[in-house]
C-alpha cells in the first residue's frame, strides 16, 4: 500500500510540475517578460516546486531527513541520473557559461550548504535567509551578465495565446496535483522506511529524490524525442542552485531543519563528489562535451551511490 502511495505521489508530482510550468510561462509571456528572464526565474522556480512542497511538508511533519535529503538527492539525480541519461541518448555540448558562471555558482551553493550543516547540524532561520538572499543575488548577476542570451528557446510559442480560463485551469490542476503528490510521496516514503527498517534519510535521498526529479527527466526525454535543442547542462545546474537557494532556504525560514549525522558524513559528500565529477568530465579527456562513454560512467557511479546508501 505504501508503494502505491509513493507511485501516485510520483505521478501527481509529474502532472503538477508540467502544469505549473505551463501556467507560469503563459502568465509571464502575457506580461511580455523576456524568454531569458522566464527561463532563469519562472521556469527554474516552477520546476523546483515539487522539491519545495515535499520539503516543507516533510519539515512540518517532523521528518527533517526527508526535507534536506530530498534536495541533496535531487541535486545528485539531476547531475548523475538526468544528465547521464541525456548524454547517453543525445550528445551534450558544454558552453562557456558552464565554466564561468553555472558550475562555480552551483559549487559555491553546495559548499555553503555543507558549512551550514557541519557548523551546528541544523539549518536555521538566519541560514535560510542567507540562502534565499544568495539566490536573489545569483538571479540578479545572471540577468545583468546575460546580454539577452536565451536559455529558454524550448518554450512553446502556443503558450502566448493561452486564454485566461485555460491558465486558471492549469493553476488549479498544478496546485491540487503538487499538494496531494507531496502528501502521498512523503507519507508513503516515511511508512515504507519504517516498514523495511531503513532510515528516512536513505529513502529520501533515493526514492523521494528521484520522484521529485522525474519532471526534469521526463521533459528532457520528450525534448530529445522531438529533437529540440532546449536541453543544456546550464539549465539543470540552475535547477540545482534553485533547489538549495529556494527549497532549503524557504523551508528553513518556515521551520529549522535538523541535520542527521549520516547526511553530513555520506550524502553531502556524495553531492560534492558528483559536482566535482561533472567539471572533470566536461574537461577530460575531450573538452566541452558529454558523450555516451562519460554518461555511462556517471550513471554507473550513481547506481553505486544508490546501492551503498541502501546497504
Amino acid at each position: 500500500m505504501n508503494l502505491l502511495f509513493i507511485f501516485f505521489g510520483f505521478l501527481l508530482l509529474v502532472v503538477g510540475g508540467e502544469f505549473v510550468v505551463r501556467s507560469s510561462v503563459a502568465i509571464s509571456l502575457k506580461f511580455n517578460i523576456s524568454r531569458f528572464v522566464i527561463g532563469m526565474t519562472v521556469v527554474a522556480f516552477a520546476t523546483s516546486l515539487p522539491e519545495l512542497i515535499v520539503s516543507i511538508n516533510a519539515a512540518l511533519n517532523d521528518s527533517p531527513a526527508i526535507a534536506i535529503n530530498n534536495v541533496i538527492g535531487s541535486n545528485i539525480a539531476n547531475i548523475a541520473l538526468v544528465l547521464s541519461i541525456i548524454s547517453i541518448l543525445s550528445f551534450l555540448k558544454v558552453d562557456k557559461n558552464f565554466y564561468k558562471r553555472d558550475w562555480p555558482i552551483m559549487f559555491g551553493f553546495s559548499i555553503l550548504l555543507m558549512i551550514f550543516c557541519i557548523t551546528d547540524q541544523i539549518l536555521n532561520l538566519f541560514e535560510g535567509v542567507i540562502l534565499v538572499a544568495s539566490l536573489f543575488f545569483f538571479i540578479y548577476y545572471s540577468l545583468k551578465k546575460s546580454n539577452n542570451e536565451s536559455i529558454a528557446d524550448d518554450i512553446d510559442d502556443k503558450l502566448v495565446s493561452a486564454t485566461n480560463t485555460k491558465i486558471i485551469i492549469w493553476l488549479i490542476i498544478s496546485t491540487v496535483s503538487l499538494y496531494f503528490g507531496a502528501e502521498f510521496l512523503v507519507n508513503g516514503a516515511v511508512n515504507f522506511a519504517k516498514q523495511i527498517n531503513i532510515s528516512e534519510a536513505v529513502i529520501s535521498v533515493s526514492i523521494v529524490a528521484i520522484g521529485t526529479s522525474i519532471p526534469e527527466l521526463a521533459a528532457s526525454l520528450i525534448a530529445i524525442a522531438k529533437k529540440e535543442k532546449g536541453i543544456s547542462i546550464g539549465n539543470l545546474i540552475g535547477s540545482n542552485i534553485f533547489n538549495i537557494g529556494s527549497v532549503l532556504g524557504i523551508t528553513a525560514i518556515i521551520k529549522p531543519i535538523q541535520i542527521a549525522q549520516e547526511i553530513i558524513e555520506r550524502d553531502i559528500i556524495w553531492m560534492l563528489f558528483f559536482t566535482l565529477l561533472l567539471i572533470f568530465m566536461a574537461i577530460l579527456p575531450k573538452r566541452d562535451n558529454l558523450g555516451k562513454l562519460k554518461g555511462f560512467i556517471i550513471l554507473l557511479l550513481y547506481f553505486t551511490f544508490i546501492t551503498l546508501a541502501f546497504m
